[in-house]
């Protein structure tokens, strides 16, 4: 059964027992997680049916990007903030987004390893971003391809991938 078909199966369920029998105060808890659940659900979809023309109207060359929807443009905004003349360089939002590369070098290895600190919600939207054209842009999947063969990891490919995604982003005029 499907995750919705069992919210659905569970809502519409009606048991009926003793409250001291553990069976039936279980199946009782369920019923109300699936209402909740579809309750919840509900309530996200108004506020996707809100946010997106409004993100859309905030910065419509920011959506116009493959892979960012009006959720993860709504976060790279809040995370630029209202001052985003505060943002110098493309290597500040990096860092403030936390996809900036820092040294990891051993050695005579020279690798970068992940960044740890900044707004860890925009990195999140960032990954996000990352995703979706890993399994939908073909340029992505090209460069994912180069990037495997020269012999890096996924999570350095993933890395290198956000960072640009940041540097992209950062490069967009903020009105249309």
């Amino acid at each position: 059964m499907s995750t919705k078909d069992l919210i659905g199966t569970l809502a519409r369920s009606r048991s009926t027992g003793n409250l001291e029998d553990p069976a039936y105060t279980t199946k009782v808890a369920l019923r109300r997680l699936a209402r909740r659940c579809q309750a919840l659900d509900e309530e996200i979809k108004e506020a996707e049916a809100e946010i997106g023309p409004l993100v859309t109207k905030a910065a419509p060359k920011l959506v116009a990007l493959p892979g960012v929807g009006p959720e993860t443009a709504g976060q790279l905004l809040e995370t630029a903030g209202d001052n985003p003349e505060r943002l110098r360089s493309e290597a500040s939002f990096a860092h403030l987004c936390g996809v900036s590369p820092i040294p990891g070098a051993s050695g005579r290895t020279r690798r970068h390893r992940l960044n740890r600190g900044g707004d860890r919600q925009a990195n999140r939207a960032l990954h996000a971003i990352v995703l979706v054209r890993v399994k939908y842009d073909l340029r992505t999947q090209k460069d994912v391809a180069r990037r495997t063969a020269d012999g890096l990891s996924k999570k350095e490919i993933i890395r290198c991938l956000k960072h640009f995604v940041a540097r992209e982003i950062y490069r967009l005029p903020p009105r249309p």
